[in-house]
């Protein structure tokens, strides 16, 4: 059983996947984080950016046995990058432009930060290939995430 938390500007008490936002790392759907303090300044984030309401974590269990996951399509790319995982991350920030969309339940990996967002523009424009892409993010301490893209992923979360 693993705790999971999001950060948001108020309380979830019900997952409305629709709520998610398109182009985003694992695509639309839930987000969460095994990383309490990353939850805490996405709420801080998210409440300055709507302006409105006050940061709230939300707090799930996730039984991450796999007898408990035999029949959901989970993609685990790990802690460090790699081609998949930068590839799939390209994939869904321009989903709404080109249509992929995964079929994966749950996906779990690192969050494309900031530093991540810049390096993959750089693959994107040509100026690096995909294995410096790789290699140089390689060594930056990412942060993980949780996605959950459907009812039957939303299904193993229970709110504590």
């Amino acid at each position: 059983m693993i705790t999971l938390f999001h950060g948001s500007n108020i309380s979830i008490d019900k997952i409305d996947l629709e709520k998610g936002a398109n182009d985003k790392d694992f695509g639309k759907g839930f987000y969460l984080t095994d990383i309490r303090h990353q939850a805490e300044a996405m709420a801080i984030r998210k409440t300055r950016i709507m302006g409105s309401g006050i940061p709230t974590i939300s707090v799930y269990h996730y039984d991450d046995s796999p007898l408990g996951n035999s029949t959901l399509r989970i993609k685990n790319f790990g802690d460090i990058p790699t081609e998949d995982w930068a590839e799939f991350i390209l994939h869904n920030r321009h989903a709404s432009r080109t249509g992929f969309k995964h079929n994966y339940d749950i996906v779990i990996g690192s969050v494309a930060d900031d530093g991540v967002a810049f390096q993959l523009e750089q693959y994107e424009d040509g100026l690096i290939n995909l294995d410096t892409l790789v290699e140089r993010l390689k060594y930056r301490k990412l942060s993980r995430q949780y996605f959950f893209g459907t009812p039957a992923g939303i299904s193993r979360l229970e709110k504590i």
